[in-house]
């Protein structure tokens, strides 16, 4: 919300101070071969704006279609893990607990609104956030026959990759994939572009809400694509109902 006022104030301040040096400069100044200039050079500058807003909501979509993926991939890999645990035996049984524990854990971080998780098992109540210890838990089970080695050894291999999906998950919750360089340059042209709107523009009514309009849809434009960059926060979100599965999978 911050930026986007930055972007609106300052597209509206462009659009004024356009109106302003209307009325300041010359006459010939604003003569149909100067007004065919600004035209061509202003035509220039919207193309390369677009293409920036076109980048920027590239990588921003990128983004958030790499953190649903890989909410819906820890899931999958929770669900698969638990069923190998419970494959395992009774053995694994507090692991299973523990793998419960973790995943209401990463619920409860990621999604503080929703709480799906009342009455469900915590491991004693110390294992939240402690998903590191499924790999050392499942290291320490001493398996009896062929099958239960091959299951540990793939429940080795699903835990380190689901812990890695997991830690990166966090790293791009707290991080931002739109170049900063991006959205000052972004916000530059836009303003020259509505100075040389407001700059031909006749000083009524109707030109200056047309002008508001304008400054008010690019800065919703430049909120949209900074909320679609965070999943997990804001209007846009990152939904948790694949985990919230998971975790109504987890124990069966």
């Amino acid at each position: 919300m911050a930026v986007s006022g930055i972007v609106f104030a300052c597209v509206s301040g462009g659009a004024l101070l356009g109106m302003l040096l209307r009325s300041r400069l010359p006459d010939h100044h604003l003569g149909a071969e100067s007004k065919d200039v600004v035209r061509l050079a202003m035509g220039l500058v919207a193309t390369m704006t677009a293409l920036v807003l076109g980048m920027l909501v590239a990588s921003a979509k990128a983004s958030f279609d790499a953190q649903r993926h890989g909410v819906a991939q820890l899931a999958a890999n929770t669900i698969v893990l638990d069923r190998f645990l419970a494959y395992y035996g009774e053995e694994a049984r507090p692991t299973r607990e523990l793998l419960c524990a973790s995943v209401v854990d990463v619920f409860r971080r990621t999604w503080p609104e929703d709480d799906p998780t009342m009455g469900r098992p915590t491991a004693g109540g110390r294992a939240e956030g402690r998903y590191d210890e499924l790999y050392v838990r499942i290291l320490a089970l001493q398996p009896r026959t062929d099958v239960q080695r091959a299951i540990q050894a793939q429940a080795l291999k699903l835990v380190g990759e689901t812990g890695q999906m997991r830690w990166l998950l966090f790293a791009q919750e707290r991080g931002t994939t739109l170049p900063t360089p991006f959205l000052v340059v972004l916000a530059v042209w836009l303003t020259f572009l509505l100075a040389s709107f407001g700059l031909f523009a006749p000083g009524n009514a109707t030109a200056l809400l047309s002008l508001a309009v304008c400054a008010l849809s690019v800065s919703s434009a430049v909120f949209l694509v900074l909320d679609l960059d965070h999943p997990f926060d804001g209007i846009i979100r990152t939904s948790g109902e694949p985990l919230r599965v998971a975790l109504e999978q987890i124990g069966r």
